[in-house]
């Protein structure tokens, strides 16, 4: 089961995909979000969810004051469990319209966006190659807020990313077979 684990939708429990995706457990969320929120990097953030999956990094940072989150999965069937999700989280916050949901891959999504993300998660499947996630990260550069923060999860196993210019890494944490690297 995943669910909101704090904020003003804690508890809420969210459907995840049947197959396809790698949830990021409780213990690595609860961890990663205490941090973005002693950095204060999570009041009235835009975030962006890039390979959502069920839209659970995304929506948490919502629960926990993000002023809006775009979720972004190619997968249709995931898509429309994050969509889902979304809806359960906002009835629970009170609000509508704060989440969205596209059903495009990452790298279009970029390709076609001109907003700009103070937060953005990339937990790319684990055999996404390297090239690419450069390719998505370089990508990413303009989208992100001059103060904005990326954070990547990947497995143990993989090298950091090769951070294109203007991003910097800033932390790494390793939490089993979980790496998750924030950089500015």
């Amino acid at each position: 089961m995943t669910r909101i684990i704090a904020g003003g939708a804690r508890g809420i429990r969210l459907a995840v995909p049947a197959r396809g995706t790698r949830p990021t457990s409780d213990r690595v969320r609860e961890s990663l979000f205490a941090g973005l929120e002693s950095a204060g990097a999570l009041d009235g953030a835009r975030v962006l969810d890039l390979y959502a999956g069920s839209g659970a990094l995304g929506l948490e940072a919502l629960s926990r004051g993000a002023a809006s989150v775009d979720l972004v999965e190619l997968s249709r069937p995931a898509a429309a469990i994050a969509r889902d999700n979304i809806g359960r989280v906002e009835r629970s916050l009170g609000g509508s319209g704060l989440g969205r949901v596209h059903a495009v891959s990452a790298d279009a999504f970029l390709r076609g966006s001109v907003a700009t993300f103070d937060l953005v998660f990339l937990d790319p499947p684990y055999e996404l190659g390297e090239a690419d996630l450069a390719a998505t990260l370089a990508l990413l550069a303009p989208r992100r807020a001059d103060d904005g923060l990326v954070v990547v999860e990947r497995s143990r196993h993989s090298p950091q990313p090769s951070w294109p210019a203007g991003i910097e890494l800033a932390r790494e944490r390793a939490y089993g077979d979980t790496v998750i690297w924030q950089a500015h």
